[in-house]
């Protein structure tokens, strides 16, 4: 994921990614978010990486994105599910039980914050246990986010998640 705080150049970042990642574009407050989802499609393409953009389906359709991913508070409008019969990833945030629960249809969730993390801080993490019964009871993958690395990918999966993402482990300047 990239972030505009931690990941100020989120192209040069790219190339240190594998195989087989894939890039969510936030970067929220990006003067010319437009733009820079633009180049960053073009590189991702040219890396095979698939790119989902964060926030707006109409951003992710205008850049031939991979897909979208939906923050928890987003509502999935008309556009967005007329958009994803494509064949689109959609991916949505959940922070806690009753969010995990409202976030389908989804191809996967991202649960956070598992752990403390620098993006947030002071905001209480669930804690690998909470999120691992949570993932279990979901109705589709899990995705866990917010204070893991490549490290606990091994643990996370065993305990019902589908894979883990990150922006400090991966992408942070």
């Amino acid at each position: 994921m990239t972030d505009e705080t931690r990941v100020r150049d989120p192209l040069r970042a790219l190339a240190r990614l594998p195989r087989g990642t894939a890039v969510i574009l936030r970067h929220y407050g990006q003067g010319d978010r437009n733009r820079l989802a633009a180049k960053m499609a073009r590189t991702c393409r040219r890396l095979r990486l698939p790119l989902v953009i964060a926030g707006t389906w109409r951003l992710a359709a205008a850049v031939c994105a991979d897909g979208l991913h939906l923050p928890e508070h987003a509502a999935l409008e008309a556009g967005a599910r007329l958009w994803l019969k494509r064949g689109k990833i959609l991916s949505r945030a959940a922070h806690g039980p009753r969010a995990l629960a409202r976030a389908a249809p989804a191809d996967a969730v991202l649960l956070s914050p598992i752990n403390p993390t620098a993006s947030h801080p002071g905001r209480e993490a669930l804690g690998v246990t909470r999120a691992a019964l949570m993932a279990r009871a979901a109705a589709g993958p899990v995705i866990a986010l917010g204070g893991v690395s490549p490290k606990h990918l091994g643990m996370l999966k065993r305990r019902g998640f589908a894979g883990i993402a990150g922006i400090g482990f991966a992408l942070a300047d």
